[in-house]
């Protein structure tokens, strides 16, 4: 309810926010509508803006899926992460936590990495690309594998949990077709984009590295019996 000074605060401040990024990313905005009092008794949602966002492909065969499609293609994590858990999904799943200092953006680097994989998708280098954000590379991980039942097996260095749970900005999920590597590999070089080998795709399985291996059979159930569980 917008009659809740913190309530009010909150979504004020997201939207101001909201605003920034646009200013900086030169993205315009065309309209919006806002419902307020989205409650059931005493319950009520987060303050939730919901952005949609168009864009245009001059080909339409040159788009990137999110979902890893062959195997054998090398995985790369493009950006940088680090140790940043407010507001995260681990928090709120773990703890029940929802809380603390975003993720930091860094405009640049986040126009710099659109401008990459477009040239990317322009030059077809890049077989699928998906974003981190909720869940990070966790869950980017297993909605990629999940998309085309294409398993993975990646290493994530000694600090495995923030590796796999961080929801630092700016980052994005590839897989490269192993002929493409060089090509991909000099392209990032030139916008000076950290850039980390996690992998290859292939399998029937996620494996993380010295941590587990989960049967893509079992990240489907989960993936799709939550919610039916829920509702009995």
């Amino acid at each position: 309810s917008p009659e809740d000074p913190a309530v009010m605060w909150q979504f004020a401040e997201a939207v101001r926010g909201l605003a920034d990024g646009c200013q900086e990313l030169g993205i315009p905005v065309t309209g919006g509508n806002v419902s307020f009092y989205n409650q059931t008794g005493a319950v009520a949602i987060h303050p939730t803006p919901i952005v949609g966002v168009l864009g245009v492909l001059e080909d339409v065969a040159k788009r990137i899926p999110m979902g890893f499609s062959h195997e054998g293609d090398i995985l790369f994590l493009l950006g940088e992460t680090t140790a940043e858990f407010s507001g995260s999904e681990w928090a709120w799943v773990m703890h029940e936590h929802l809380g603390g200092r975003p993720p930091k953006v860094d405009f640049g680097r986040e126009q710099a990495i659109a401008g990459l994989m477009a040239r990317a998708a322009e030059s077809e280098l890049v077989r699928s690309a998906h974003d981190l954000s909720d869940g990070g590379l966790a869950q980017a991980l297993v909605e990629s594998c999940l998309r085309k039942g294409i398993g993975a097996s990646v290493s994530v260095g000694e600090d495995a949990f923030v590796a796999l749970f961080s929801e630092s900005a700016s980052r994005v999920l590839v897989s490269v077709p192993i002929g493409h590597r060089q090509a991909f590999e000099a392209l990032v070089a030139e916008q000076e984009i950290p850039l980390t080998v996690l992998g290859a795709t292939g399998g029937k399985a996620l494996v993380v590295k010295d941590q587990f291996e989960v049967p893509l059979d079992e990240l489907r159930s989960a993936w799709t019996d939550t919610l039916p569980k829920l509702f009995g």
